[in-house]
């Protein structure tokens, strides 16, 4: 006759520290029915079995009804606790940026001003119509550090943004969808922290450039042409994690896989991050021998704003028409050979044989200047033919398929234990290994 025992259920403890604990009445007061029912039992002439067997199904369900409550309210708390580790993780990150960016950015915004400030008054002593090659490089320079200045100041916009949405969340004056918006600007923030010391690192000649990846597989069997397509793959999702293009042009595929393909990477500082990329890249298919398929990689690079201004003289070169399984293919392909540097280039990509071999003498051209470039010769004519391409022999990197998976690079030394990541796209570390190297190399 208790009013307590009206109620679902009594909870005990604090439930802000987890000490919750749910209890059903009609449990507690189990015995007391029992002991009024086995008087109606004697008064009654019922079966005693009978009676038990009841009264034992009414406890159990009452039993398992209790057990759902604490089943549910666990559940709930799990899933209380994983929401706020995943916050918390996500505040670090955003924190984590934040502090990165509020140490570079207004340093790195002075510095980019200031130099900005200088091209310009060196701009209003300069005759542009004298020299007009170096008014455009000029102006160039000029463009490219405006960009930067604009980068900065968002970038550092962006991290303000982020940074006030955390001390709102730590005072409890947000909701999630803000602490969401804190999170991509961060993601923003670091992207654009990212490109800009890579533009500073990435300041070769032809660094800022696009990338023409010319990918041919080692052998025509089977396991080298799967694998030169896997190849394929990394380097297009890679793009794909920048949020940039990156298109194949040509492809030469069979039943069996990719015999050959080229990407072009129409983004800035294309170039600079792939060229480490060059070379063999050979896949350990057996732990126990040498068995093993490769796959060559060759960076070309891809002039964004204009073709390369000189000219080659037309007895030097060779143009054929090769004949491929593909009938259309064969109609639209041009190789050209360089006779003194004995350079060969193709296209297939176009619609006609004309555009084609117009793509493939502006990849010849790029090739010449990159050569003449590395052998210190300041004329492409000037190129010894002994010593083109050396990197064609040179192992780049070992992707290992059995035993403990890891990609090995060979160049730097820089071994990584996820060779599905690495497949996946995610090259970040091995391309920063290659550019941190080249510019330890340029510095002695």
């Amino acid at each position: 006759k208790d009013s307590n025992f009206k109620t679902e259920t009594i909870r005990l403890g604090d439930p802000s520290r987890g000490q919750e604990l749910s209890l059903n009445p009609h449990l507690i007061t189990s015995e007391l029915r029992r002991t009024k029912m086995a008087a109606k039992f004697i008064g009654g002439g019922c079966s005693w079995r009978r009676f038990s067997r009841n009264l034992d199904k009414r406890t159990a369900s009452s039993r398992v009804l209790l057990f759902s409550v604490r089943s549910s309210h666990s559940m709930d708390d799990m899933d209380t606790v994983y929401k706020q580790l995943g916050l918390f993780s996500l505040k670090k990150k955003i924190k984590d940026v934040v502090l990165k960016a509020e140490m570079l950015a207004p340093d790195a915004l002075e510095l980019e001003e200031e130099q900005w400030i200088k091209q310009e008054e060196t701009l209003r002593y300069c005759d542009l119509w004298d020299d007009p090659t170096k008014s455009d490089e000029i102006f160039l320079k000029l463009a490219a550090r405006a960009k930067a200045v604009d980068t900065l100041k968002d970038l550092k916009y962006k991290a303000e943004e982020a940074k006030l949405i955390i001390q709102l969340d730590e005072m409890d004056a947000i909701d999630y969808s803000l602490f969401e918006q804190a999170y991509d600007s961060s993601l923003d923030v670091s992207r654009s922290l990212h490109h800009y010391e890579m533009s500073k690192l990435l300041s070769d000649q032809y660094d800022t450039e696009g990338a023409c990846m010319v990918i041919k597989s080692g052998s025509h069997d089977t396991k080298s042409q799967m694998w030169t397509e896997q190849v394929v793959s990394m380097y297009i999702k890679w793009a794909e994690k920048l949020g940039q293009n990156a298109r194949v042009a040509e492809t030469l595929r069979n039943k069996n896989g990719v015999s050959s393909a080229t990407i072009e990477f129409e983004f800035e500082f294309a170039y600079g991050y792939l060229l480490g990329e060059r070379g063999v890249h050979r896949l350990i298919t057996s732990s126990t021998s040498n068995e093993a398929c490769s796959a060559s990689v060759e960076i070309i690079p891809l002039f964004l704003r204009a073709s390369p201004d000189f000219e080659v003289k037309d007895e030097d070169l060779v143009v054929t028409y090769p004949a491929k399984d593909n009938h259309k293919l064969a109609e639209q392909m041009v190789r050209i050979q360089h006779l003194p540097s004995g350079i060969t280039v193709e296209s297939s990509g176009e619609r006609n044989r004309f555009a084609n071999r117009i793509k493939a003498l502006n990849r010849l051209k790029a090739k010449l200047l990159v050569i003449a470039k590395e052998q210190k010769v300041s004329d492409v004519y000037k190129i010894s033919k002994n010593i083109v391409e050396p990197w064609r022999v040179e192992e780049t990197r070992r992707y290992v398929s059995k035993g403990q998976k890891m990609v090995v690079d060979l160049k730097t030394g820089l071994e990584i234990l996820d060779l599905k990541s690495v497949l996946d796209g995610n090259i970040g570390p091995l391309l920063g290994a290659h550019i941190g190297m080249r510019r330890s190399i340029d510095a002695i």
